[in-house]
């Protein structure tokens, strides 16, 4: 199929490049010239693995390419993939939905023939229908656009992964020719068994609020029992498997730390909750509000472990090297970062914070210029009087403590991620200290 894919950033860069992979003639588009240039060239401006290899393969072939242009978009394409951000509005509690209903009233006018519009951005309940009416009403085709909402559940870091191999498809439909085009372009994916649910639109819109803001509260409970075992003595770590064997619950996403950031789950959470206010479901919006409540606290709740870290030692003055600034491994998105939230607030308590961070460093520099940073691992620890690991790269978990050990000034580590084997660490003569974790 000849596709678009309007809005190119962390979804639909690689929703591009992988409706290429499938065999599609794809041009995508963004309102940011230089962008677009270098994506034209085969340079990947975000960092996803597998992507650099699939736009550099797929420009070069001719069968992907990049356009400022939405008339030469609508002249090109059958099926349309709105992928515009959706960031929390101004309220701070649902999705600005400006760039959908503008893309929709640029790329309309144009649409004189009939086609397929897919949404991929998440958007509050009711936004589908309010799509349908405004495309129906600005495109000279009429009826003949059909739209069709479709939630991405892609995690960052695996996206390509997740578009080529999701472990479902969700396609929220009107009619039977909205249901043909969705067949029609994932049908590579749907004949290697992929599920896909064909429903209304409403209860597609809402399977993406309802799977991210499960994620939080998972995130969230687990933190919590962390923050008893911090009290008790306990170890989250042995909870986590032992909770995990259950099937009914599974220990993915279970993780203790700072808590969850990124582009999705926070909005996510917020505007879920917003929701189902809105809807009258008061009890569901209180049990949703509390769990952003306690991924609110992570960062006082790291704070507090820290301080207790450094004894008598305050933390003004001290000499910090935060590992991590991307929200988590296997990305350079910074937004909502935990790990940048936590460097910030320990440079405001008057730490001398450096920051390392594999992948993340330019993005963060941007988002953070305050913090120092560096992009050497082991240089990032010289004179540290304190390591705080925040972001759970493989890199930190494959570090040689002993090695390592020469570096700081101290050898006092305290993983808020609780994501490092601690015996190795110890052994090499450092005091290690995790959340909800007993110290031995």
């Amino acid at each position: 199929m000849r596709v678009s894919v309007i809005g190119c950033g962390h979804l639909g860069i690689p929703h591009a490049a992988a409706m290429a992979e499938l065999g599609h003639e794809v041009i995508g588009v963004d309102v940011d010239r230089a962008k677009v240039d270098r994506l034209n060239a085969g340079e990947c401006p975000i960092y996803e693995a597998g992507l650099p290899e699939l736009l550099t393969r797929h420009t070069a072939s001719g069968r992907l390419r990049f356009t400022t242009d939405m008339g030469e978009a609508a002249g090109f394409a059958e099926l349309h993939f709105i992928g515009v951000g959706t960031p929390i509005d101004a309220d701070g509690r649902s999705y600005d939905t400006a760039q959908v209903f503008g893309t929709i009233r640029r790329l309309a006018p144009h649409l004189g023939r009939p086609c397929t519009i897919v949404g991929k951005s998440t958007v509050s309940v009711g936004t589908t229908a309010q799509v349908i009416a405004l495309a129906q009403r600005l495109a000279p085709a009429g009826k003949g656009v059909e739209v069709v909402w479709n939630p991405e559940f892609l995690r960052e870091g695996h996206a390509v992964e997740d578009t080529l191999r999701p472990d479902r498809l969700i396609a929220g439909v009107t009619t039977a020719e909205g249901e043909k085009a969705i067949r029609a372009v994932y049908a590579g994916i749907i004949d290697a068994g992929v599920p896909i649910f064909i429903t209304d639109p409403e209860t597609a819109e809402l399977a993406k609020g309802a799977a991210n803001t499960y994620l939080g509260l998972k995130i969230s409970y687990i933190n919590a029992v962390a923050d008893m075992c911090e009290a008790a003595g306990g170890d989250v770590a042995r909870i986590v498997d032992i909770l995990g064997i259950d099937p009914r619950i599974g220990s993915g996403g279970m993780r203790p730390g700072i808590g969850y950031g990124g582009g999705c789950l926070p909005k996510d959470v917020r505007a879920f909750t917003a929701s189902a206010r809105a809807l009258g479901a008061d009890a569901a919006a209180s049990l949703l509000r509390a769990a952003e409540v306690i991924n609110e606290q992570r960062t006082d709740v790291a704070l507090g472990l820290i301080t207790r870290a450094l004894g008598e030692r305050p933390v003004s003055g001290a000499r910090i090297t935060v590992w991590g600034a991307a929200f988590k491994p296997g990305t350079n998105d910074v937004r909502e970062s935990p790990a940048l939230a936590l460097a910030q607030a320990l440079q405001q308590a008057g730490g001398v914070v450096t920051v390392h961070d594999p992948q993340a460093v330019p993005t963060a520099m941007v988002r953070n210029p305050e913090l120092e940073y560096t992009d050497h691992l082991a240089d990032s620890l010289d004179g540290a009087d304190l390591v705080v690991l925040a972001t759970e790269w493989p890199e930190y978990r494959q570090a040689d403590p002993r090695s390592l050990a020469g570096r700081p000034a101290s050898t006092l580590l305290v993983d808020c991620r609780a994501t490092l084997d601690p015996e190795p660490w110890r052994a090499a003569g450092w005091t290690v200290h995790q959340l909800g974790r007993p110290e031995k």
